[in-house]
């Protein structure tokens, strides 16, 4: 095979739904672009738009003085002691994220489609469309927080506006339109206020005309003869009014004085996107022809590595695109539909970590930093939590926000996810990888573990028989054991996570490491089942349940190592057991990704392949290569795009600060390829290459350390000295 992967995808034809729409953003802004040359339509986003809902300011449950006896039931025995453990209200969603408008430029003079073509480029982030001499550029700057379209539409009549008509847009939505002409072009604004709410967001759009004649048709701009049409576009959320021409005239300070404004704007913003997507390359040796084709085409071939290279390519594309104020929502930073599953938020309990899995290690420390704000800018709600539902110090995250709030208030009964109080250790992993890797401790990070760590010393206060502490009540999401109900004691991941929680504190703060440490090791220990598998809970009268979509008791074995083939491999065996016996339930991407991120760490090559080969048989990705959480694309999510990267890269190589594991679950049909710019949990870069007989990597040490090495060849010690790099090739059989 020749060539090199493709770094981006195209079609032939306009995007004829909004899921199939192609995707920029800056980790702000975003933006569905369909790319149709007579009617022209860029769905604008924004990850502070969600809809208030009446849960703007709702408060945790004040349950804690109802605790003990809660404690005391479940310990008793009595399985569905919690199912009242409750303050009465039902069921409340977060504020549901949604689109801003589409910006609508139509023709009433369509030209022929010759030649049409529309792609996006993941390494600039542009959504281009082309036909017969006409062409529409289109990109989310990350140096300017500006989307920019750019239009060459040589004699052809444009309708320009901004058009807030998108699916499931709200019956009472406040509308507010105004054009204004200007010296060069037009300015753009479209107000929306929320009913019933003195909240309201403003999207403004600068229009810069070259030639032609101008004229207001009502909402909007018309542009009779024109060379080109520069639009530069922002959206606000706001209470009140918004000022729009300032808004305006903040646009237009952004204009170069040069003659192509729109190159120098790309310019601007090819540096941060371009330096950060590049980081990380993989070459799966694929078939040139394949690497050419289309994207709805090369989805038809499940088994190409070509569709591996790309959708590896496009997750870290998007993963990107949807970082910056916020990490990923469930729907990363796109819908154009206001009616978005679960509310389009931040589900924190399986969902956020399996999006940003590849961050550590795919080298987007941009990723890891929009993870950290979502976490630090809501300590103070889980605060409120953990006093208000436990009444203890410390933090209590929750399993939903809508990136506002960080109070506790979406539960139920089948869903007690007031009772999971392994969150904060389970959101914070990230950032503790993100540290090891670069050697450093984030003092935000070190001052989030200690209030985990002090949550743990108020909450674990009940004991066993023999002595070990008891998490009571403990919830493991979002599974029930068979002869129980939802909320009960020492689930698996609880266990792990108190655990990691506590010992992670103490190597942060060694004045607490010894007490810290102590409380540790009093709790119990995994329960191996009847069957041979990892149990869900370690109380011995729980029976698991094995048809789940979520793996929360495999906590250990992924993101964490506290269970591995190689220190603990026991409990390695009887993850993989449990893992054996997991079902997918409704088949949702995340467990699937998921079931084979955890397989890898177990080195269960046809495993993962397996798993991997459900969602790629599956009919699981769009044109737009955005995924969907359901088989045969249904229900847009970004899951399974954002989560590829990572199982590929696991595959491939894992590190810990001492260990260095190459090619551990290769799946068997990618014999020969590269993995370049990878970041080891140890402080070196690393790229691999690899062929059916043989592996080398090329080390680059930040710093001196031993680590293990392990490959197929067997165990050895690896002495790397910081600056100085180490190749190293080894037989694969």
């Amino acid at each position: 095979m020749t060539g090199t992967p493709v770094h981006g995808t195209w079609e032939p034809a306009p995007a004829a739904r909004w899921e199939d729409a192609f995707l920029s953003g800056n980790g702000r802004h975003g933006v569905l672009v369909f790319g149709d040359p007579n009617d022209d339509r860029v769905i604008v986003t924004h990850h502070a738009l969600v809809r208030p809902n009446g849960s703007e300011d709702a408060r945790p449950p004040e349950l804690a003085a109802r605790l003990p006896k809660l404690q005391d039931r479940l310990l008793a025995g009595d399985t569905t002691a919690a199912d009242d453990f409750t303050d009465g209200r039902p069921l409340q969603w977060v504020q549901p994220f949604h689109p801003a408008f589409q910006v609508r430029l139509r023709s009433e003079t369509p030209g022929a489609e010759h030649g049409y073509r529309r792609s996006v480029d993941f390494t600039t982030g542009e959504a281009t469309a082309v036909c017969e001499g006409r062409s529409s550029r289109v990109f989310v700057s990350r140096a300017d927080d500006v989307i920019v379209q750019y239009v060459t539409t040589p004699g052809r009549r444009l309708d320009i506006a901004l058009d807030h008509r998108l699916p499931g847009a709200p019956d009472g939505l406040g509308i507010g339109e105004s054009a204004v002409l200007t010296g060069d072009g037009a300015l753009l604004s479209l107000r929306a206020r929320y009913p019933g709410s003195d909240r309201a967001y403003t999207g403004v759009t600068l229009a810069v005309v070259t030639g032609g004649a101008r004229s207001l048709v009502p909402p909007g701009l018309r542009v009779e003869g024109a060379a080109t049409v520069l639009l530069l576009t922002r959206v606000r959320r706001h209470t009140g009014e918004a000022d729009v021409l300032a808004e305006g005239r903040a646009l237009r300070a952004l204009l170069p004085g040069t003659e192509q404004p729109y190159d120098t704007l790309l310019a601007r913003h090819l540096p941060p996107h371009r330096a950060a997507y590049e980081r990380v390359t993989l070459d799966l040796d694929a078939d040139p022809a394949e690497r050419a084709l289309p994207g709805a085409e090369l989805l038809k071939r499940t088994r190409s590595a070509a569709l591996l290279e790309r959708l590896f390519a496009a997750g870290r594309y998007h993963l990107l695109s949807s970082s910056g104020m916020l990490p990923p929502r469930l729907t990363g930073l796109w819908t154009g539909d206001w009616d978005t599953a679960w509310s389009g938020a931040f589900t924190t309990d399986a969902n956020l970590n399996l999006q940003i899995a590849s961050a550590t290690a795919a080298a987007l420390p941009e990723v890891t930093e929009a993870h950290a704000a979502l976490l630090h800018g809501q300590v103070e709600h889980w605060r409120d939590n953990a006093r208000a539902i436990f009444g203890t110090r410390g933090v209590l995250a929750p399993a939903h926000t809508d990136g506002e709030s960080g109070h506790l208030y979406h539960f139920s009964r089948e869903y007690p996810l007031h009772l999971w109080t392994a969150g904060a250790d389970w959101l914070l992993a990230p950032l503790v990888e993100h540290d090891e890797t670069h050697g450093t401790r984030d003092p935000r990070t070190a001052a989030l573990l200690a209030e985990a760590a002090r949550f743990y010393e108020d909450f674990l206060t009940r004991t066993d028989a023999d002595g070990n502490l008891v998490v009571v009540p403990s919830y493991s999401p979002e599974n029930r054991p068979a002869n129980a109900s939802w909320a009960t004691i020492n689930a698996a991941m609880d266990l792990s996570a108190a655990r990691h929680a506590l010992t992670t504190a103490a190597d942060y703060h060694p004045e607490h490491a010894d007490r810290w440490r102590a409380l540790a090791d009093r709790l119990p220990p995994h329960r191996i089942n009847d069957e041979g598998a990892l149990a869900e809970w370690a109380s011995p009268g729980l029976r698991d349940t094995y048809d789940h979509r979520h793996l929360s008791h495999l906590y250990g074995v992924w993101p964490l190592t506290e269970i591995n083939p190689y220190d603990t491999p026991d409990l390695a065996r009887a993850a993989l057991r449990a893992l054996e016996l997991r079902g997918a339930e409704n088949d949702s991407a995340h467990g699937h990704l998921h079931h084979a991120l955890v397989a890898a760490r177990l080195r269960d090559a046809d495993r993962v392949a397996h798993a991997l080969g459900q969602v790629l048989d599956g009919d699981y990705f769009h044109a737009s290569l955005m995924s969907a959480h359901y088989p045969n694309r249904h229900v847009y999510n970004a899951d399974a795009a954002h989560a590829l990267p990572a199982l590929l890269i696991e595959s491939l190589v894992q590190s810990t600060p001492g260990r260095l594991v190459l090619l551990p679950a290769l799946p068997r049909a990618y014999r020969r390829g590269s993995l370049r710019g990878i970041r080891t949990r140890f402080g070196a870069g690393l790229d691999l290459t690899w062929t059916p007989d043989t592996v080398t990597a090329l080390i680059r040490p930040t710093r001196t350390v031993r680590v293990e090495l392990r490959t197929s060849s067997g165990t050895s010690a690896l002495d790397l000295v910081a600056g100085e790099d180490h190749v190293l090739t080894e037989r694969t059989r």
